[in-house]
């Protein structure tokens, strides 16, 4: 049996996620086939000047992949949250009690400080918790 030990780059995953953010965004909510061309055109003249954070072939591929889904209308911003936030927000489901609700608190009041080009985000929410007094 062979075990495959597969190994992700935190900023290779930022940049996917930002680049699936920038596709998404509701310049495609557009319904007719010359806003999504429109849109089209813009995103792949993001890749071309190098501005997306990703590798141009990678763009390119998302550029076009957004377009598909907005001709299908599979592009939706309806939803009140978008799915970067929802994805941050599983993410926190997955630890244990109060450390899930401060993650969630930090998710959604916390400040943001960094960037995916310097190597990362942080996240921040301080509280001020009463001490008790010495005796």
């Amino acid at each position: 049996m062979h075990h495959i030990q597969r190994r992700y780059s935190l900023g290779k995953l930022a940049f996917g996620l930002i680049g699936a953010a920038i596709f998404s965004s509701s310049a495609f909510a557009a319904s007719t086939a010359s806003d999504v061309d429109a849109q089209y055109k813009k995103d792949m003249a993001v890749c071309n000047s190098g501005q997306s954070n990703q590798s141009k072939a990678t763009c390119v591929r998302e550029a076009g992949a957004a377009r598909e889904e907005a001709r299908r209308n599979r592009l939706n911003d309806a939803i009140p949250q978008s799915q970067y936030e929802k994805n941050a927000l599983n993410r926190c489901n997955e630890l244990p009690g109060k450390d899930k609700d401060e993650c969630i608190a930090r998710m959604k009041q916390g400040t943001v400080s960094g960037s995916v080009e310097g190597g990362g985000v942080i996240r921040e929410l301080r509280t001020t918790v009463p001490g008790t007094p010495n005796r």
